[in-house]
C-alpha cells in the first residue's frame, strides 16, 4: 500500500469536518464513515486519481468489488453510504462537477429466513399452560391467538374484551399506522377464549373493571414483557430450546399458512403488512422446505 499521503486527502477533512457541524450525526458515525473513506482513498492512490474530478463510475465500481471479498453486503452497503455522501457534498461545493456514484447500485442484501416452529413444536407450545388456573386459562388463550392470528404482540396486548367476536370467529386488530384489520380465529383460538372469558378472567379481576381482553393479577392489561416472558416459560415447558418470541409465532402463522396453500394476498391481509413484499418472505421459506423435502425422498435429486 501506497504510505504517502492521498492528494484527495484535503477534500475528505473537509467532508469530515462538514459532518460535525452540519449533518448533526454522532462522533461513532462520523469515525465510521471516515475509516472507510480513508480505505476508499488509499484504493484509489494506485489508480492514479489526484483530482475529484478524475473518478468514474467504474473507480467505486471496483472498489466495491474489492470489498466484496471480505465483506458482507450489510457492510458493503454501508461503505457506499459513506462514498456516495463525500462525493455529493464534493460535487455541492464545487469540487467536481458530477457523482460517480450516481449509477451505482447499492448490493442488495440477503434477507434471513424467519425462524419458525414445527406444528408439532406448536401443538407443544398450546398445550403447555395448564387450564386448571385463571392464568394457565389466560395464558392458554394467549398462545392461542397468537398462533390463530398472526398479531404482534402490541396488536395482542391492546386487544380488548370488545374487539372479540366469538359468534362469528374473528377479532378486530388494530395495527400499524392506526389501521383496523379483520382477522379469522378458528375454532380452537375460539375455545380457548371462551373458557378464559368464563371462567379464567372474572377470577383474575375479582369484581375489578377492565377493557383489556388479557389481564394480570392486578387487574391491569399484560405488557409487552410479560407476554415474552409467559411465552418463554411455556416454550420450556414444552422442550422448546430454539429461542422464541411471540414475533417468531407470528413467521410460524404465516409459514404454515402458505405451505398449505393459502394466497399470499390472504396473509398479507392477516398479517397487516402494507406491501406484498414483505409478506413474499414466506415463499421463500416454503421453497427451501420443499426443496429439502425433494432431496431426502427423490431418487434422483443428487447425482451418483
Amino acid at each position: 500500500m501506497d504510505p504517502r499521503p492521498s492528494p484527495l486527502e484535503p477534500y475528505l477533512d473537509a467532508f469530515i469536518a462538514h459532518l460535525r457541524a452540519e449533518r448533526g450525526l454522532s462522533p461513532r458515525t462520523i469515525e465510521a464513515y471516515a475509516s472507510d473513506l480513508v480505505g476508499y482513498l488509499e484504493w484509489l492512490g494506485p489508480t492514479g486519481v489526484r483530482l475529484p474530478t478524475a473518478v468514474r463510475q467504474e473507480h467505486v465500481r471496483g472498489h466495491l468489488a474489492t470489498l466484496g471479498r471480505r465483506l458482507s453486503s450489510r457492510s458493503q452497503a454501508r461503505h457506499l453510504a459513506a462514498i456516495r455522501m463525500f462525493h455529493r457534498f464534493l460535487v455541492a461545493e464545487r469540487h467536481a462537477t458530477d457523482d460517480p456514484t450516481e449509477q451505482v447500485e447499492t448490493p442488495r442484501q440477503s434477507r434471513r429466513l424467519p425462524v419458525f416452529l414445527t406444528l408439532e413444536e406448536v401443538e407443544a407450545l398450546l398445550e403447555a399452560p395448564r387450564d386448571t388456573t385463571p392464568a394457565g386459562l389466560r395464558d392458554r388463550a394467549m398462545l392461542a391467538v397468537l398462533y390463530a392470528t398472526g398479531l404482534r404482540v402490541s396488536e395482542l396486548v391492546g386487544l380488548s374484551v370488545n374487539s372479540i367476536q366469538l359468534d362469528a370467529g374473528f377479532l378486530i386488530a388494530r395495527g400499524k399506522g392506526d389501521k383496523e384489520r379483520l382477522v379469522p380465529l378458528g375454532r380452537r383460538a375460539v375455545t380457548a377464549v371462551r373458557a378464559w372469558l368464563g371462567r379464567g378472567r372474572p377470577a383474575l379481576l375479582r369484581g375489578r373493571a377492565s377493557r383489556a381482553l388479557f389481564v394480570g393479577p392486578r387487574g391491569t392489561a399484560l405488557t409487552r414483557q410479560g407476554v415474552w416472558k409467559l411465552l418463554r416459560r411455556h416454550a420450556l415447558a414444552a422442550g422448546i430450546r430454539k429461542p422464541l418470541s411471540p414475533h417468531k409465532l407470528r413467521h410460524s402463522f404465516a409459514t404454515h399458512l402458505v405451505e398449505r396453500g393459502a394466497d399470499l394476498r390472504v396473509v398479507q391481509a392477516m398479517l397487516g403488512h402494507a406491501d406484498l413484499a414483505t409478506t413474499q418472505i414466506y415463499t421463500h421459506v416454503d421453497a427451501r422446505r420443499l426443496r429439502a423435502v425433494y432431496d431426502a425422498a427423490h431418487p434422483r435429486s443428487r447425482s451418483g
